[in-house]
């Protein structure tokens, strides 16, 4: 599962789509571009841009909501996966009456 950051820092590692797109952020770092608000103030008022200022602050936390995300998608296949296995050796089922077409 990517999250926004690491597909852009894994694809295009200097930010050249970020700095086309959102000009407002082209004066960052390379190592900051994908994640501004991160960067220490000075960097941001060097680049021009302070977050919660000149540009939004994150909306959601991208390494919490993948945790939570990675919990519930294994919740979700755990519970498939014994749904099914009822199903297979449920009473009356093929499975259990010897697979009898």
């Amino acid at each position: 599962m990517y999250s926004p950051v690491a597909f852009g820092k894994k694809t295009d590692p200097t930010g050249e789509y970020i700095r086309k797109h959102l000009p407002v952020l082209k004066k960052f770092p390379s190592e900051h571009i994908y994640e501004p608000w991160r960067a220490p103030l000075s960097v941001q008022r060097s680049a021009g841009c302070v977050i919660g200022r000149d540009y939004p602050r994150p909306i959601v936390d991208h390494d919490e909501a993948r945790k939570k995300n990675l919990q519930r998608m294994k919740a979700a296949y755990e519970r498939g996966k014994r749904k099914g296995e009822e199903e297979e050796g449920g009473a009356g089922s093929r499975a259990k009456m010897g697979k009898k077409k």
